[in-house]
């Protein structure tokens, strides 16, 4: 899969779908990312069940207000060592959001047919969890666990800092697009790699999405 080209904040402002079209793209039962090799002796960790999404649970803190617009620049999760710059992706001509290069193990992209990370909305996050090298940048994103912490730096200099309160892994032949995707009326983030089985025909029968909400902003 190849990945949009970067453009200027004002250019990708005016190119951000409605998220009812961007749900009724996913919910078709197509996945994310599709290019992880899967063929290492000890797979990427899944989610325990215990780490189910549950939107209730309180961060402790009154959220800040959402941001405006500006495009992810670079995403950070401490727990699993994660440090990595964020390209703009797009929907790919065949129906699937597309994904970073695959060559770049240490590579996020952002989709920009969502809000950015820090508005009102659902910002998406999405990465490989392996090529045909090695492990890529979200292999440990099934480790992660309630009240960790995922920081989104964007071109404005801001850094939206979001908590984790599920993560969870979804078939693709059932994925639930708009519980994953849609709105909450509070700014939120999904990170999300493959993830399930793997099968050398098929790859990976599954997605790992993270569930985050803003709590910080720096």
């Amino acid at each position: 899969m190849s990945s949009s080209q970067p453009a200027d904040e004002e250019g990708q402002q005016k190119k951000r779908a409605p998220w009812g079209v961007m749900a009724l793209v996913l919910l078709t039962g197509l996945a994310l990312i599709r290019n992880g090799s899967g063929e290492f002796d000890i797979g990427p960790p899944q989610p325990a069940s215990a780490a189910a999404a549950d939107p209730r649970s309180p961060s402790g803190a009154a959220a800040p207000k959402p941001l405006p617009f500006s495009v992810a620049d670079r995403v950070q999760i401490p727990a699993i060592q994660v440090n990595a710059p964020v390209t703009p992706v797009g929907v790919a001509p065949d129906g699937w959001v597309d994904a970073p290069p695959p060559e770049d193990p240490n590579l996020a992209g952002w989709f920009t047919g969502g809000v950015t990370p820090g508005e009102k909305g659902t910002a998406v996050i999405v990465g490989h969890v392996d090529n045909q090298q090695g492990p890529a940048v979200f292999y440990g994103l099934g480790s992660l666990k309630k009240g960790n912490r995922v920081q989104v730096m964007r071109k404005d200099r801001k850094t939206a800092v979001f908590e984790v309160y599920g993560i969870e892994v979804f078939e693709k032949a059932n994925f639930p697009g708009k519980r994953v995707y849609g709105s909450t009326g509070v700014p939120e983030l999904r990170v999300i790699t493959c993830g399930g089985g793997f099968s050398k025909q098929n790859g990976y029968d599954g997605n790992v999405v993270v569930f985050a909400r803003l709590v910080e902003v720096r």
